[in-house]
């Protein structure tokens, strides 16, 4: 999968920590990452989740689907509402599309439960973009039915000659398309100490370098999974 070029050293080491109580018991527990370094690169292999018991000191290690990838962390939260920390990790791909790895763990008893994955979030947003007469692109999201316009009137006449006749009609029909996940943010919008989670999608035209605009979603934790509290579409200004 990896070019063969790419010499690792043979024992994990941790790569990222954080310390809180996961495990419910009200004693701090020790979270971390472990990984396989490359020599001369940041790139890093078969990462994996440790949590060790702060109360017992028992650990238990969970290696994660994909687990190869750049600067991988931590960060501990209540996503849930339960008043225990639950574990968001994060780790980049390092591809063209800025495409990000993203898993939250439950912890609750020394029992791991994954709560969010990045893979289920993909399959379930997905969307349409159309380019559109009088240099508008539409944007369909299917998992909610909404739609959202954007004017490329910004974008000027070179990149819009391209595309439309003079009369703002298409030369020729044109798909643009979203990427995958690539950011998810905690941010605690009720400041009620349980965090939401703000997933960043970058709408591209009619390649990965031709950026629309990214498609905001806000997931709040709602009967034991994360739900589409708001949706908007944010464009790039001129």
């Amino acid at each position: 999968m990896y070019p063969y070029s790419r010499a690792f050293t043979s024992n994990p080491s941790i790569v990222s920590s954080a310390l809180g109580d996961v495990t419910g018991d009200g004693i701090a527990d020790y979270v971390y990452l472990t990984g396989i370094r490359t020599a001369d690169s940041p790139f890093i292999q078969e990462i994996t989740l440790v949590v060790r018991d702060g109360g017992s000191g028992q650990a238990t290690s969970v290696p994660l689907k994909d687990n190869a990838g750049y600067n991988p962390r931590l960060f501990l939260g209540d996503f849930t509402g339960n008043k225990i920390d639950d574990i968001l990790i994060s780790i980049d791909s390092g591809g063209s599309g800025g495409m990000m790895f993203h898993y939250i763990y439950s912890f609750v008893n020394n029992s791991p439960r994954v709560i969010f994955d990045f893979n289920v979030y993909n399959e379930v947003f997905q969307y349409e973009v159309t380019y559109k007469d009088d240099y508008k692109v539409e944007v369909v999201s299917k998992a909610n039915n909404m739609t959202y316009i954007i004017d490329l009137s910004y974008k000027g006449a070179e990149y819009l000659g391209e595309i439309y006749e003079e009369n703002g009609k298409l030369k020729q029909p044109i798909s643009g398309f979203v990427n995958p996940l690539s950011g998810l943010y905690p941010v605690d919008f009720d400041a009620n100490q349980v965090y939401e989670l703000l997933a960043y999608q970058r709408i591209a035209g009619r390649y990965n370098a031709d950026a629309l605009g990214n498609v905001l979603n806000t997931l709040a934790w709602r009967e034991n999974r994360f739900t589409l509290a708001n949706q908007n579409v944010a464009i790039y200004g001129s």
